[in-house]
Formats: structure tokens, sequence, C-alpha cells
């Protein structure tokens, strides 16, 4: 059967048990941190801007793609305008102005 007895000095009892009160209260003044009302709101605060902005910045490069996939099917590499894309879009633009136009004639007439 092993030897339990315990071979320390009272002294580094004494040191032991200093040490462990010190460890036990950094633990329960985290602890306290942890739980305090304000630590939780600023961390629940924290989190919802982390997922704002990551959210706002896949919206972001989403957008550009889309913009930048419209500008290459309407300006060539130089960048100039590809005619035979533009006059199209801008004729159908036109005709639905003035569709709208007459229709806004009618009604007020």
């Amino acid at each position: 059967m092993a030897d339990t007895a315990d071979t320390r000095t009272p002294a580094q009892i004494e040191a032991d048990i200093r040490r462990r009160r010190e460890t036990l209260a950094e633990t329960l003044d985290e602890i306290g941190v942890r739980v305090h009302p304000k630590t939780i709101v600023g961390d629940a605060k924290a989190k919802v801007a982390s997922n704002i902005d990551h959210t706002l910045g896949r919206a972001y490069v989403e957008v550009n793609r889309a913009v930048t996939d419209v500008r290459a099917r309407f300006v060539d590499e130089e960048g100039a305008p590809r005619l035979e894309r533009v006059v199209p879009v801008a004729l159908v633009v036109v005709g639905v102005v003035g569709l709208l136009a007459v229709s806004m004639r009618r009604r007020k007439g």
C-alpha cells in the first residue's frame, strides 16, 4: 500500500493554500465579469455588429460582381460602349418611359 502521508512543511502547505485562494479569487472575479449584464450585452452587441459587417461585406462583393458583369456586357475592354448592346437597351428604356408618359396623360385627362 502506498504511503499517503503529506511530506510538505507547514509553510509549504500555507503557501499552497494561499496560491489556491488567489487562483479561486481570480476565477470568481472572471466569472463575475462574464455573467455581468453589461458584459453579456456588450458581447451580444459585438456579435451582432460582426454579423452585420460580414453580411454587408458579402452584399458589397455580390453587388460589385453584378455591376462588373453588367458593365462587361455593355463596355468593351478599352472602355468603349458596345453599341450593338447599348442601342437596343436604350430603345427599350425610351419605349417604356414613353408608355408611362402616355399612360399618365390618359389618367389625368
